[in-house]
């Protein structure tokens, strides 16, 4: 009864609210599914001219925003931006835009595609806009609305700075519509985006559409994580989940029935630990066999490998597993065909085409950064369209593609950053886990952990319930940005744009918590001066005499160190074969021949000894608290091999037969602080202070002292104030200062040359270095396929796991590289003296490879020669790095035209290089 009383308002209110937002009401009445609030609430703040950003878990469903600023771009007769961090996610908007509306109103800019780029919505990687936003590209005019997918990224160490140049570089009148995964200082950003852009509504939902149960898997036996259902874990309430008691002992029962040999993935016969069977994880294709008996397929398996994914993909094809039918079979084949049609055939057997068509057929994948793009693309359509059940996958696939599945699996909860083995951590989890749950598909989604010896349930439950990811800004001004921001609105200008930035946002928030620090501290001061009954000015001048007293004792302990320890070396220096020492202390006290004096150029000796109980090793000046004496000689043998237990027991049964014994321990030689004049003079001063005879003088000597504490701390804590604040505009200064130096600003650092102008355009991590090379002609005489391999260097990065050393073309592309690398080290001696991050020494790994496929060598000896010399390049990072070559080589050859010897030599080595597979397009 109360709902029908209650209906009315409901509906009238309803009615008002359709009303009010009528581009609204079209847009959702179009959409196949009711909108969530947190949607509507991003939806009708863009409808009432406000920009927004909208904070919300993986697949909440917070593109619909971003989908509705389209809309209204469309209805006003406006354009519409859609920008992504990565390419992948780039075609895929795009593709999805072109089937909502029609190919005529849609482009795509990625760098490598340039569809229809003045059409009304052009979806385009976030780079792209910010080079036409500094090249005040016509494309800009009548820009309405620019959304901001994954507007997070801003985080990323590498690209982060290029979403807050867009932010800050576009016009006023651009409506910004951010889309950013959960974070916990939404609000704090939503403050800055309030202040660069105006009016901003942020909108932060943490619930999950499609609730998300976790679990750990031991032996094949699927537990919950936790004892009570923990579907949404937030905020505080998180805490009070308790870990399945179930789980707890199974983990318990394996630990003790395996023993500490095996649980850390041994089985040692000796050493303390008992024998016993190694624990082995349930196989990949037992993990999937159980999760398709319990329905919960497909997934994604999360292994921070690429080899591995691989191997597991292979592993489960020898298994025999097969999890598509036969209409499916069909089905996907079709899609495989269309989507690698481009490839070259002769290409297919060194891309390992038909073993990876055979595992996609039986809804089998891989999906990582060293695929072929077109491969990845394959994959990522047949999952979404259900007919690959299983993907093994590195996290870059939780980086933005729209991949959800019902189920994902976490094999181990470490993987490598490029220089160690870190555990993940809580936002990492999340992310990958947050690929669970499809919404209008699945009714829950489900993370599974695999039980290791290593992982513990605790951290897993720490893992799954923490909910803080605070958004970092890694904004730093560069060379391009630097020239860039000079040419268009000046220095002056310049610096005031730079303290806007979000990193200069947080960093003077932070400024406030030590502000306060300091205005606490220099309260407590007041209270220790009034807690001094004494003249307080003399006290202070007591203690301080203290500390210079204090200060030149330590002095001269440290150099009567100093001194011992170079005067021991001295005579370590001294020591030959068949000298016997005495060894003053330590475990190795008594006397010692010397068997090798350890003699070293740079370093200091260690001479290597045996002593009268057998031990044989290295001894250093730190084992001998005064000079060593020899005590005399015995005869030792011409070859003393002391890795036999026998030449060392005759050595030291002819030390004890020797007769000679150890002295008496002799003190340390130390000089007489009382003879130094210094120390002796203040003592002097210090006993005639009228302060020293003061009868409280202790007392009040503990209130200065605490007072003198926190005046050095407050000392630090304003130069850490003072170094924060403004400190993007001092690093921009320096900047200037340097390319003021090298000619690309003139000698007021107000205005840039022709030479600075060239550099706004290069966009690269090494646009300085490249400019320099090109300044200083040194790539004028390469032929094209040389400069394709030179240019390589300043663009190729090896992995940190890879193998291999490079190798280079012999002849000009040598010297060229020599060149190169010359000029770096000197743009790197500068850096340093400006107190500047370092330029990326290049890296010559590409280059082979890059020159032989210029000169038109096909894939299958470029890959395999790659590989005899030790490189590991699969057919998708060099598909990759070529891409990446050829953008570097069409940015010279636009900034310096074809008539130039390089710009023309770039336009014909960028032609060379797109060629087959490199070639093949992605849209």
């Amino acid at each position: 009864m109360a709902d029908r009383l209650t209906s009315p308002a409901a509906a009238y209110k309803e009615a008002r609210r359709r009303s009010a937002y009528p581009q609204l009401t079209a847009f959702q009445a179009a959409a196949a599914f009711e909108f969530d609030p947190f949607q509507r609430q991003g939806c009708e703040a863009l409808e009432d001219g406000h920009g927004v950003l909208v904070c919300a878990p993986t697949g909440a469903g917070k593109t619909v925003v971003g989908e509705f600023a389209v809309h209204l771009a469309l209805a006003e007769g406006r354009k519409c931006f859609y920008t992504t961090p990565i390419k992948a996610l780039s075609n895929q908007k795009y593709t999805e835009l072109v089937a909502r509306y029609d190919a005529d109103s849609v482009g795509l800019l990625t760098g490598d595609v340039s569809i229809n780029g003045n059409a009304q919505i052009v979806v385009m990687t976030t780079e792209v806009l910010r080079n036409m936003l500094y090249a005040g590209s016509s494309t800009v005019t009548d820009l309405g609305y620019v959304v901001m997918d994954e507007i997070h990224y801003l985080a990323d160490r590498f690209r982060g700075a290029v979403w807050e140049e867009v932010i800050l570089h576009l016009p006023e009148y651009v409506r910004v519509v951010g889309l950013s995964a959960t974070v916990s200082n939404a609000e704090e950003f939503g403050d800055w985006l309030v202040t660069v852009r105006g009016d901003t509504t942020v909108v932060v939902d943490e619930h999950r559409p499609v609730p998300l149960w976790q679990h750990m898997m031991i032996g094949n036996r699927l537990f919950d994580l936790f004892a009570d259902r923990a579907d949404d874990l937030r905020g505080d309430d998180a805490r009070h989940y308790r870990i399945n008691p179930s789980l707890l002992r199974k983990a318990q029962e394996i630990s003790r029935a395996y023993g500490p040999a095996a649980l850390r993935g041994k089985n040692r016969k000796r050493g303390g630990y008992p024998r016993g069977p190694r624990y082995r994880p349930p196989s990949r294709v037992d993990v999937i066999d159980r999760l398709d008996r319990n329905g919960l397929l497909p997934a994604i398996v999360f292994i921070f490998s690429r080899a591995g994914c691989d191997a597991a993909v292979d592993q489960c094809c020898r298994a025999g597993l097969r999890l598509n039918g036969p209409d499916e079979v069909e089905l996907a084949r079709e899609i495989i065909d269309e989507r690698t049609r481009d490839l070259p055939e002769g290409d297919l057997g060194v891309l390992g085409y038909w073993e990876w068509r055979d595992a996609l057929e039986r809804g089998i994948a891989a999906h990582h950064a060293g695929l072929l793009p077109a491969f990845k693309e394959t994959v990522e359509e047949l999952f979404v369209r259900g007919l690959v059940k299983v993907v093994f996958a590195t996290e870059t696939l939780a980086l933005g593609i729209n991949m959800p599945a019902r189920t994902v699996v976490l094999e181990r909860l470490v993987k490598y950053n490029g220089e160690a083995h870190v555990d993940l951590t809580p936002g990492e989890y999340t992310q990958l886990t947050g690929r669970a749950g499809r919404r209008g598909i699945d009714v829950e989604g489900h993370a599974v952990v695999l039980w290791q010896p290593d992982i513990d349930p605790k951290q897993v439950a720490g893992l799954a319930s923490t909910r803080t990811y605070p958004l970092r800004s890694s904004f730093r001004p560069g060379y391009n940005m630097a020239v860039n921001l000079v040419a268009q609105v000046g220095a002056a200008q310049a610096r005031e744009l730079l303290e806007q930035s979000f990193a200069q946002f947080q960093a003077d928030r932070s400024v406030v918590g030590l502000s306060r620090k300091i205005e606490r501290n220099k309260e407590a001061l007041e209270g220790y001066a009034e807690a001094v009954t004494g003249d307080f000015d003399e006290l202070r001048d007591y203690v301080a005499l203290r500390k210079r007293i204090s200060d030149r004792e330590k002095l001269l302990a440290k150099q009567n160190t100093a001194s011992r320890r170079q005067e021991t070396a001295r005579s370590l220096e001294q020591l030959r074969k068949g000298d016997v020492i005495a060894v003053p202390s330590g475990r190795r006290a008594g006397i010692a021949v010397v068997v090798d004096p350890g003699l070293d150029p740079v370093a200091e000796p260690r001479p290597i000894v045996v002593t009268e109980d057998r031990w044989s090793g290295p001894l250093s000046a730190s084992d001998f608290p005064a000079p060593v004496d020899k005590l005399g000689r015995i005869r030792l043998p011409k070859r003393v091999e002391l890795r036999s237990p026998k030449t060392r027991r005759d050595i030291a049964s002819h030390l004890r037969d020797s007769g000679i014994v150890a002295p008496g321990r002799r003190r340390k030689q130390r000089r007489d602080a009382n003879s130094d004049p210094e120390l002796v003079s203040l003592r002097k001063v210090l006993r005639s202070h009228p302060a020293h005879g003061l009868p409280d003088r202790e007392a009040n000597l503990r209130w200065v002292e605490r007072y003198e504490r926190l005046v050095a701390e407050n000392r630090k804590l304003e130069e850490k104030v003072a170094a924060t604040t403004h400190s993007l505009v001092r690093a921009f200064d320096r900047i200037r200062a340097l390319l003021t130096e090298r000619g690309y600003l003139a000698e007021d650092g107000e205005t840039i040359t022709d030479d600075g102008a060239r550099l706004a355009r290069i966009y690269s991590e090494s646009d300085l270095l490249a400019a320099e090379c090109v300044r200083h002609g040194l790539w004028r005489d390469l032929q094209p396929a040389e400069l394709a391999a030179v240019v390589s260097t300043l663009v190729f990065e090896a992995r940190r796991d890879s193998a291999g050393e490079s190798r280079l073309p012999a002849g000009a592309v040598s010297e060229a590289w020599q060149r190169t690398a010359a000029l770096w080290s000197e743009l790197v001696d500068d850096e340093r003296r400006h107190r500047l991050g370092r330029t990326r020494e290049p890296d010559a790994g590409f280059a082979w490879p890059v020159y032989r496929w210029a000169r038109g060598e096909s894939l299958e000896k470029v890959l395999t020669t790659a590989e005899q010399n030790g490189q590991e390049l699969s057919a998708g990072d060099f598909v990759r790095w070529c891409r990446q070559v050829i953008d570097m080589l069409e940015q010279l050859r636009d900034v310096l035209g074809k008539a130039d010897p390089v710009g023309g030599a770039a336009g014909s080595a960028a032609r060379s290089l797109r060629r087959g597979v490199v070639a093949a397009g992605s849209v």
